[in-house]
């Protein structure tokens, strides 16, 4: 992307403009030159960078031919992708002033001749797939901004580049760049933008780099650059607004000197090896984000936070990780823009503040261990608008847990276990009706669970454990669908235990120490005593949940198949809005105004067959995801009846959940295809693992404990598809971009265009597979003829664990001469993982962790990799028994750390 303000038309002048991502400027005077001389060379130069092209599927380049003047050849706005390589002769054209080639599918090195011209001022080749390294640029002496950012690029930054003094913005950030930053950077005296953040350069940084004093926006986040920030930071950069430099080893002292930088809206110093006290930031008025985590700062939270005052804009705040003290002042109210608050993993005491009411915008808190004391403020619940998390566990809160703590509808995730509550559970938590895990473990509550509790349809994890609960166990946990952990331990339930539902899932439900239980004699899947007689009671409960729960789910399901029936009869489509049978109507017109006219701006990403927008429909307030099927590309209609069959017949927490289908006609009678689903908040696994290959990188890093729980949810979802569907169901492209990860970082397989179910038919020729799927994920007997199997996905799975593990991608350019991801696991296992595995993981710091068990554990799951990925199908495991291993392997790791 251009940065801000960055003219997209240099010259009124020119005569020749192409725009498919591709922008020419010639002079005004070319039209009138004859075929000849300068004229000729640039027709020559345009002609050659059509043949380098070797997909245009809608023939943007069709007119360019040699009968037809180049000045009319044909030049479009559109949304074409071009793939193939830039040839060496485009950097011939005389009169070239902008260069845009960014978001294609360019493959090869980037041309030296484009060096050469002297007259480009604007070059843009981001978000392509180019090699090699950066060519020498010194001769460009009219250039003013280079994004090469998002690609593939090698080797070290030329030195040279700091030679074109005319240069404004420098974008290099997402690629494998090594070595030092040049101190010739320096040089560039009008430099107002500076991104190398993601790659991988090291050493010091040059002081001098420091002293551009025109510099706006500065990254060098998530590198291994090493050194202290100059204490004269914030004088020789006053003009600074926003400096990027965590996930590196920089040392020694904040400078005091930022101060001084009165423009500052961001500064992100996290995960690095800070030390020493915190400056005081308080005459930064325009700050806006300010990250520390990770870092050994020592400070005392009040002063600290009480020099923040004045920053009233201040939006995001993450101390997280350091060693903060003493108690959080009422002040911090004052920062009533405030969304997110992360103070967790320090020394805090005292109380929570009352005036954290005051933050009506706050959407997440999370100040978990800590030494805090004291009640929960009704304040914080009845005024916030919390609805990511609130995080208050391993601290020493006492009281009741407030009645108000209800009004929190919005809420996901509620964590206050290991505190120091009493009282009953609150009835009032019945209505945070959006809860996908609650935890309240480790207290003194007391009483049983409160009926209200049916009402918590979304949920997914209930952990009451290590209390003095009393009671039966109600039979509403066995409608929750979505529930897959149930922790009731070390309480005085009593009673018979449940059969259906979650509890036919032994490994799902926890009851140990609750010596009151009994089970029916027909199933003891817990291995406790029989019980005497039948519990009366508990049969009416059962009954009247049957009368008043399977009628609508019946109809609903109805309703359901014969929608989806209707749609398979592939009629013709008409327009108006989208029969969607029981399922949320909407129209054409309502996805278009969804979507905001299918903006750019909205669209997450594109395929050849399909491309995902973000939208929200009128009068709605949740946020979707809507698939726009690409009706005139060979397999995309099957690919949307797939979609359909898979999801009619599939119902699962760990697959995504598709909110209506739509197939209709647009307002030019074309056929119109799309599946609207739930939008994943936290965007895919490829995003978290490959954060500089995407645009919009989430700010923190996976730890080890939230890979394990990602490889969890998927395993469990394979089982489900290969085991408990009739027929079983294949999923054949599963890689980390089909991941997708909610609010609370559960993960979701989706896009099942691929998707086939097995035939019960011996031999079928619907069993028969070529080269499907992605390349580094497809199982090696797809290309030796033999027919889908659960064994092809599990060789994706495997694959898919060795990458969360190891950051490294199947097709990495290291995976030449016979080495893959599976073979170079292999030889570093097991004494040798830490060379090979994921930076992150191996320095990653666990609370109350002993790290011989997270290394076990870590060696244990790298194991469960390389068996899933062995190249024979008859040495894999199937899914059933690496869901046996994964669980076992997730409830030893959360037991201690």
């Amino acid at each position: 992307m251009a940065p801000a303000g960055t003219p997209r038309s240099l010259s009124p002048h020119g005569t020749l403009i192409l725009f498919t991502h591709l922008l020419i400027l010639l002079p005004s005077n070319t039209a009138a030159q004859s075929i000849g001389n300068g004229s000729e060379i640039d027709r020559q130069a345009l002609l050659s960078f059509k043949s380098g092209i070797s997909s245009d599927p809608r023939q943007v380049l069709g007119s360019w031919n040699t009968t037809t003047h180049f000045c009319r050849w044909r030049g479009v706005a559109c949304d074409n992708h071009f793939a193939g390589v830039i040839p060496d002769e485009l950097g011939t054209l005389q009169h070239l002033q902008s260069l845009e080639l960014d978001k294609n599918s360019l493959l090869g090195v980037i041309p030296r001749s484009l060096g050469t011209s002297g007259s480009l001022r604007y070059v843009n080749l981001a978000y392509n797939r180019l090699l090699g390294r950066i060519p020498e640029f010194d001769k460009m002496s009219a250039l003013e901004f280079l994004d090469l950012s998002s690609n593939n690029l090698s080797g070290s930054i030329p030195s040279s580049l700091g030679n074109v003094s005319s240069l404004v913005g420098v974008w290099l950030d997402a690629n494998s760049l090594s070595g030092p930053v040049p101190e010739t950077l320096s040089l560039i005296q009008n430099l107002n933008v500076l991104f190398l953040s993601d790659n991988y350069l090291s050493g010091h940084v040059s002081a001098k780099l420091y002293n551009i004093s025109s510099l706006l926006y500065l990254g060098l986040a998530r590198n291994n650059l090493t050194g202290r920030i100059p204490s004269s930071i914030g004088k020789t950069l006053p003009n600074l607004v926003g400096m990027s430099m965590s996930g590196n080893r920089f040392e020694g002292l904040i400078p005091s000197s930022l101060a001084n930088a009165s423009k500052l809206q961001s500064i992100d110093l996290g995960v690095n090896s800070l030390t020493g006290p915190v400056p005081s930031l308080g005459s930064l008025s325009d700050l806006q984000l300010l990250n520390l985590e990770s870092n050994f700062l020592e400070a005392h939270v009040r002063e600290f936070l009480l020099s923040l005052v004045n920053c009233r804009l201040l939006v995001v705040l993450t101390l997280s990780g350091n060693k903060f003290s003493g108690q959080i002042p009422s002040t911090i109210g004052n920062l009533s823009q405030l969304n997110e608050l992360y103070l967790d993993s320090n020394d805090l005491s005292g109380n929570i503040p009352a005036s954290l009411g005051k933050c009506k915008q706050l959407d997440m808190l999370n100040m978990s261990f800590n030494n805090l004391q004291g009640p929960i403020p009704s304040q914080l619940l009845n005024s916030t608008s919390l609805s990511q998390g609130l995080d208050l566990s391993n601290n020493n809160l006492t009281g009741l847990i407030p009645e108000e703590i209800g009004a929190l509808i919005h809420l996901v995730h509620l964590d206050i276990s290991v505190n120091k509550f009493s009282g009953q559970v609150p009835v009032s938590l019945g209505q945070c009706v959006q809860l996908y895990s609650l935890v309240l473990g480790s207290n003194m509550l007391n009483g049983s669970i409160p009926q209200s509790f049916s009402e918590l349809k979304s949920i997914e994890q209930i952990d009451l454990s290590h209390n003095y609960l009393v009671g039966s166990i109600p039979v509403f946990f066995v409608s929750m669908v979505f529930l897959q952990k149930l922790d009731l331990s070390n309480n005085y339930f009593e009673g018979e235990i449940p059969t259906r539902g979650i509890f036919r899932n032994h490994s799902a439900v926890i009851l140990d120490d609750n010596t009151g239980l009994c089970a029916s004699a027909t199933t003891n899947l817990f291995q406790l005593p029989v019980c005497t007689t039948t519990s009366s009671v508990e049969s009416k409960k059962d009954a009247l949940l049957l009368v008043k729960v399977i009628p609508p789910i019946a109809i609903a399901l109805l309703s359901f198949i014969f929608f989806v029936v209707t749609l398979l009869k592939q009629r013709q489509p008409e327009a108006g809005p989208c029969y969607t049978g029981t399922m949320k109507k909407v129209s054409y017109g309502g996805i278009v105004k969804a979507t905001n006219w299918f903006s750019p701006v909205n669209k997450i990403s594109s395929s050849r067959t399909g491309s995902i927008y973000i939208g929200r429909f009128e009068f709605d307030t949740d946020l979707v995801a809507i698939k726009l099927f690409h009706l005139d590309e060979n397999g995309a209609r099957s690919s949307f009846l797939t979609e359909c069959e898979v999801l009619r017949n599939t119902r699962h927490r760990n697959l995504v959940k598709a909110v209506t289908v739509c197939s209709t006609v647009d307002l030019e009678n074309n056929e119109f295809k799309a599946i609207v689903f739930d939008f994943m908040a936290n965007g895919s696994l490829d995003m978290w693992l490959h954060p500089k290959l995407h645009k919009n990188t989430p700010k923190r890093v996976l730890s080890f404990g939230q890979r394990l729980r990602i490889a969890m949810d998927v395993a469990l979802a394979l089982d489900y598809m290969h085991n408990q569907l009739t027929p079983p169901l294949i999923h054949c492209d599963l890689k980390p971009g089909n991941i997708l990860l909610d609010y609370d970082m559960t993960a979701r397989v989706g896009d099942f265009g691929s998707a086939r179910f097995l035939s019960s038919t011996p031999g079928n020729s619907e069993d028969l597979v070529g080269v499907e799927g992605t390349i580094g994920y497809v199982a090696p007997e797809y290309c030796m003829g033999y027919r889908v199997s659960t064994g092809c996905d599990v060789y994706s799975f495997g694959i898919l664990v060795l990458e969360m593990l190891t950051g490294r991608r199947p097709t990495d350019a290291m995976f030449t001469d016979g080495l893959s991801l599976h073979r170079l696991v292999n030889s570093a296992f097991p004494d040798r993982l830490g060379e090979v595995l994921d930076s992150y993981i191996a320095h990653e710091q666990q609370n109350e962790c002993d790290k011989v068990l997270k290394q076990r554990c870590i060696v244990h799951l790298v194991e469960v990799g390389l068996l899933c990925s062995m190249e024979s199908p008859k040495d894999r495991p199937g899914m059933a028994e690496v869901c046996a291993k994964i669980l076992s392997l997730k409830e030893t790791f959360f037991e201690l750390c």
